[in-house]
């Protein structure tokens, strides 16, 4: 069975959509925070949860291997000999990268007025959001669109994406994208075309 650990610090809504989505996969989740709420959806799922220091991570992914670490709201900037123990490491980002780098992406964009954001899934280093591109995908901002709006559309557009990907890496399957929401960016107005984009579709 395949071992994917899941760093959060916060929210952890895209803990939970990875832990709906995979099978056959056992997950542990790990928080650097003792009362991030993702904890609590680990309690929910009934899946293992830790609380570790950016210390203590060293020591416990030295002793523990996992075929991937997934990075899921995770606040923090995770060192070369930490990262050199923990294997391979993804994050996602909720922005076209390398636009828009750090905190508040989606609203970087959104005051910027760019007409294309979305998200992006890469290799984690030291560097601040500068890892290899794994998978990326596009939200179209229309001139209507409110803020909250795209802020919905890209945690929806995350919540389909960041599975799929993580399940492809841990079968060392090609990452392709392109047809996953068909013409609806993950908004709801597919035509009939969306397989499986959660938005209500108006098709």
């Amino acid at each position: 069975m395949k071992k994917l650990a899941i760093l959060g610090s916060g929210f952890g809504s895209n803990f939970e959509a990875v832990a709906r989505y995979l099978k056959d996969v056992e997950i542990i989740c790990i928080s650097d925070k003792p009362d991030a709420y993702i904890l609590k959806r680990a309690e929910y799922l009934n899946i293992p949860a830790l609380v570790l220091t950016l210390d203590e991570m060293e020591k416990y992914f030295s002793e523990n291997k996992f075929d991937l670490v997934a990075l899921a709201g995770f606040m923090r900037i995770i060192p070369e000999n930490i990262l050199s123990k923990m294997g391979r490491c993804i994050n996602l980002h909720p922005s076209i990268l390398p636009a828009f780098k750090g905190k508040d992406a989606i609203k970087q964009a959104y005051l910027y007025g760019v007409k294309v954001t979305g998200i992006t899934i890469h290799e984690v280093t030291p560097e601040l959001d500068s890892g290899r591109i794994i998978a990326q995908y596009p939200v179209i901002i229309n001139d209507s669109m409110h803020y909250d709006e795209l802020e919905e559309t890209i945690h929806r557009v995350e919540h389909i994406i960041y599975p799929q990907v993580i399940e492809k890496l841990l079968n060392n399957a090609p990452v392709e994208y392109g047809v996953s929401f068909g013409n609806c960016g993950g908004r709801g107005k597919c035509e009939g075309k969306c397989k499986e984009c959660g938005g209500g579709c108006e098709g």
